[in-house]
């Protein structure tokens, strides 16, 4: 029976990793996955089990871009370097929307719209999007190709694109990525900037997740919540180097039309099943 839910744990874990940073909602799938794999563990924990196992996708990007994250330079002697500073008072201010709007209104925004009617539409309505912001791009020069021209307006309103992802369904990788589109970035600084936003971010939502639950496991709980977490560090790493290899050779169509096809999926099996 704990080998079972141990191996669930890892399912999730993998799903996580995957559609975390791929655009096209990390949310969606885990309702899909939790109809058809129900973890058998308290409604609480599983709230909480499926926000804090980000932590590991999190430490994904944190060791996969660890040196042109961490900001002092430790060859001979230790140098504070000023433009990684930079970019992270850029992810700060990208980060302010988001934060304040999902503080003050997190359990509203969950209790409205988190049901499969709402991701459905999302899903679907976002890989329109993405189709069609890419047909219109397709022989648009970008202005932004370098992490280091992201300006501290820009990234402000790349935080605003942000808040869409409040919506269930709509996927943050896929908001912060369209909008730095819009705005003129290329996709590999898109994605990139995404990656970083994410560590702030997910960070908070897990550490609100686990504050609401109470830092009180049972032994179970841990060894379910570390495989979780384990599974989605591994899988995101592969998950990042894939979309920054596909990036460089494709847009983002494909990943549209897969929205769209979910989006059918999940609203045609609510509705019958």
């Amino acid at each position: 029976m704990e080998f079972i839910e141990i191996f669930k744990a890892i399912v999730l874990g993998i799903v996580e990793g995957i559609t975390e940073w791929l655009p096209i909602s990390s949310t969606g799938h885990m309702i899909l996955v939790d109809e058809f794999l129900k973890l058998n563990m308290s409604a609480a924990f599983k709230e909480m089990f499926l926000v804090v196992i980000q932590l590991g996708a999190i430490m994904a990007v944190v060791v996969l871009y660890w040196k042109k994250l961490f900001p002092i330079s430790l060859d001979r002697k230790p140098i504070i370097q000023k433009e990684i500073i930079s970019i992270w008072l850029k992810i700060f201010v990208a980060c302010v929307p988001a934060a304040i709007i999902g503080l003050l209104f997190d359990d509203q925004i969950e209790a409205l719209f988190f049901n499969y009617q709402t991701v459905s539409i999302t899903l679907i309505l976002y890989g329109i999007l993405f189709i069609l912001i890419e047909v219109k791009n397709k022989n648009r020069m970008t202005h932004i190709n370098n992490i280091s021209h992201i300006t501290y307006k820009t990234a402000l309103l790349i935080g605003i694109f942000q808040l869409l992802a409040l919506i269930p369904g709509t996927s943050r990788s896929g908001a912060t990525i369209l909008g730095a589109i819009l705005i003129g970035t290329s996709r590999t600084v898109a994605a990139e900037f995404t990656f970083y936003l994410a560590v702030p971010v997910m960070f908070g939502a897990s550490l609100l997740k686990m504050i609401k639950f109470g830092f009180s496991f049972t032994g179970m709980e841990i060894v379910i919540l570390l495989t979780g977490t384990i599974s989605a560090f591994i899988v995101s790493i592969l998950a990042i180097k894939f979309l920054m290899g596909y990036i460089k050779k494709h847009d983002f169509q494909a990943f549209g039309w897969y929205r769209i096809i979910l989006g059918i999926a999940v609203l045609a099996y609510f509705s019958f099943f």
